[in-house]
């Protein structure tokens, strides 16, 4: 996904507002997958955590574009929701390839605001 580069960020920065925005829309995209596939996929905890995700992936990712002073915080509170959504989307089927790529983007953009937060 290309994502317009910011002159005032680090290359660190930019990396984690990548990763949310790559986040935010793999998690936008498996919500509806889920919605479409029923069953254990669609379990209103899990869905509320793919959508728990999307929206502190996009916040964060506009903190840290904004530069405010406050993204460290932001960026410890989507490290914890993009975990939990990683593992309620391991939870609902380990062999199903879109919610191990859901679950994959969501460490990883959990690992990156980990590391903005001063945690890693």
């Amino acid at each position: 996904m290309a994502h317009h580069t910011a002159t005032h960020t680090s290359p660190e920065m930019q990396q984690c507002v990548d990763e949310c925005l790559d986040c935010y829309a793999i998690c936008e995209s498996t919500m509806r997958y889920c919605v479409e596939s029923g069953g254990k996929h669609a379990e209103p905890s899990h869905l509320r955590l793919l959508a728990d995700c999307t929206a502190i992936c996009q916040t964060s990712a506009g903190f840290m574009l904004r530069g405010s002073d406050l993204h460290t915080r932001v960026c410890g509170v989507c490290a914890e929701v993009c975990r939990r959504c990683a593992d309620s989307c391991t939870q609902v089927d380990p062999s199903d390839q879109t919610m191990k790529d859901c679950a994959a983007q969501c460490r990883s953009c959990a690992d990156s605001c980990e590391r903005m937060a001063g945690r890693a």
